[in-house]
């Protein structure tokens, strides 16, 4: 990879469903142009039943999505970033949220053996940038892009699911992280907030660091 005194070139976007993190990433790979790496959730064959009957197809959604950015994550192997960077809209890591979310013990328990191999065959990023917001924001912006497969997520589900994301990303120091609280944030809509934004980017270094909105600067 690259020294930590260089401009990051692997850069991933985290957060919640429905926090804008395909947006910016979007905005971010067109200014730096940057190759972009996308999930694509609804690229899952298990994701509607899920999101209808989590106890059933909990344990299909899970492994589905490991084995699937597992095979994301080894394309970078053979990318050059030194040539090119990179905005991706997932951690790997971060599929531990949801695995913890919502698997029983037995199946927590082979989950378990398999992810730790896989995780230490994949590149780290050079930043993440964790996207937060409050869980009625996140219903408000699910609800506004009207993906099918989502209109069914409960409240509940997604108050689990931002807890976890907050708890998890106290907890991480592998990389320079950036936490941005998005309740008064549009980035697509306020372009001074993003360019302001892509000057924070360029500038972190180690440890966790908080961005400020330019417009609540004294």
């Amino acid at each position: 990879m690259i020294g930590r005194a260089s401009k990051p070139r692997y850069i991933v976007v985290e957060g919640p469903i429905g926090v804008g993190k395909t947006s910016l990433v979007e905005l971010l790979a067109e200014r730096l142009q940057a190759r972009k790496l996308l999930e694509g959730p609804d690229e899952n064959p298990f994701i509607t039943q899920f999101y209808t009957d989590m106890r059933r197809y909990a344990f299909q959604t899970q492994l589905y999505f490991l084995l699937n950015r597992f095979r994301q994550q080894q394309e970078l192997v053979q990318f050059d970033l030194f040539k090119q960077s990179l905005v991706s809209d997932y951690l790997f890591v971060k599929d531990k949220i949801f695995a913890y979310l919502t698997l029983d013990d037995n199946e927590l328990a082979l989950y378990e053996r398999l992810q730790p191999l896989l995780e230490t065959r994949v590149v780290k990023p050079d930043l993440v940038l964790y996207l937060q917001a409050d869980t009625e924001i996140l219903i408000r912006r699910i609800q506004s892009r009207a993906r099918t497969s989502e209109q069914e997520l409960g409240r509940a589900y997604l108050e689990d699911v931002n807890a976890a994301y907050n708890h998890f990303f106290f907890h991480y120091s592998t990389t320079p992280l950036l936490v941005i609280n998005t309740n008064e944030i549009d980035f697509v809509k306020h372009r001074e907030d993003f360019d302001d934004l892509v000057k924070q980017v360029e500038t972190v270094r180690v440890g966790t660091h908080y961005y400020v909105p330019l417009g609540s600067r004294k």
